[in-house]
């Protein structure tokens, strides 16, 4: 009975035709993987997070934020962790605080030369911003390139003045 089913199955399936649908997911999986996707579900704020919270995506300095957040990753809105240093080359941004009402230049600043911290934040905000013309323009390089040390870690918000 087994074996009778056995020929029947080998009679209607071939190996030509199970060769054809291995290879048919083969390249069904290469493919997928080659399909744009959208990376918005990384730039969710932090849970309990606010425009006062310097840990959540939605704090008032991080309106041109790209990168992982330096609060959550061992260093502070304005400093880099024990390990790593600033790059040497930034970009800026023009961000509204609510609480006082003004707008603020902030200098956003990738910190560099550790690995990165699988527990950080990350953010990807970009208010207002313009198509990029020119590669330093805008936040979506990795700006360590001008160290030594090129490994990015996470990125800083220092206020540089009030925007007038």
């Amino acid at each position: 009975m087994v074996l009778s089913g056995a020929r029947a199955s080998a009679r209607r399936h071939g190996r030509r035709s199970a060769l054809a649908k291995v290879g048919g997911f083969l390249v069904g999986g290469a493919v997928a993987t080659t399909l744009p996707f959208d990376r918005a579900f990384a730039s969710t704020p932090a849970a309990g997070g606010g425009v006062d919270d310097d840990k959540s995506c939605d704090y008032w300095r991080y309106c041109a934020l790209d990168g992982f957040l330096c609060t959550t990753a061992g260093g502070t809105k304005s400093s880099c962790p024990v390990g790593a240093e600033a790059s040497l080359v930034s970009w800026v941004g023009t961000c509204h605080n609510p609480g006082d009402k003004r707008d603020y230049m902030i200098s956003y600043y990738d910190c560099c030369g550790k690995t990165a911290f699988s527990g950080a934040q990350f953010c990807l905000r970009s208010e207002g911003e313009r198509p990029g013309y020119s590669m330093g323009l805008h936040n979506d390089i990795n700006w360590c390139m001008s160290n030594a040390n090129k490994g990015y870690h996470c990125t800083v918000a220092l206020v540089v003045g009030v925007a007038e």
